[in-house]
Formats: structure tokens, sequence, C-alpha cells
């Protein structure tokens, strides 16, 4: 995993509008994915600045392609995303609250008994 492509491509606004909308409608043609962009979100950008968006999401992993027919479809890979949380985001977060709860209750304890 690049993880300087990784956070490159999800520093810009606009690329993490189109995993948005990939997260809410995978599968969608550059076409689709202008008219949702320019309609819903307001973004004004040229489709041929979408397609460099989008090849920078597939250079960092997080968009891949499949030709149907005719037509190029993005799909959102989240596996990186997975990844950067394994690796940079748990470690900062701590253990869940369930184990939290479990070492205050002990230390509870032990107070009440020592």
């Amino acid at each position: 995993m690049d993880l300087d492509r990784l956070f490159r491509a999800l520093a810009d606004p606009t690329r993490r509008r189109m995993l948005d909308e990939l997260t809410e409608r995978d599968g969608q043609t550059l076409f689709e994915l202008h008219v949702r962009l320019v309609s819903w979100h307001g973004a004004s950008l040229s489709r041929q600045a979408l397609s460099k968006h989008l090849q920078l999401l597939e250079e960092a992993g997080l968009v891949r392609t499949e030709w149907r027919w005719r037509s190029k479809h993005h799909f959102l890979e989240s596996s990186p995303l997975r990844q950067m949380w394994d690796v940079w985001m748990r470690p900062l977060a701590g253990p869940p609250e369930r184990e939290k709860t479990d070492a205050d209750q002990d230390r509870r304890d032990e107070r009440a008994g020592g």
C-alpha cells in the first residue's frame, strides 16, 4: 500500500465526494458520476477533470474500473481504507469501548479490594 498516494488522493474534497457517490451507487460510468456531482453537489468540473481525479483514485487503489460492453464502470475499493484504519487509526483509537469498560471495572475492583 502506497500511503503517499492514498493520502494525496483523499486530500482533495472533490475526490472524497466521488468516493461518497460510489459508496451510494457503485459501478457508475464517468458520465453518470459527472451528472451526479454537477447536479447534486454543484461541482463545477469538466468530464476531463473528473477523469483525471478518477485516475488518481485508481492509482491509489481506491477505485477499480471494469469494462462492460462499451462502458467503463468505476467501483469503490475499500481495502486501502481498511488497511489505513488498521495501520494508522486503530492504534490511535485505543481499545474498543467494551475493553475500556472492563479495564475500568478491574481498576475499580482493585481499589475496592486494596
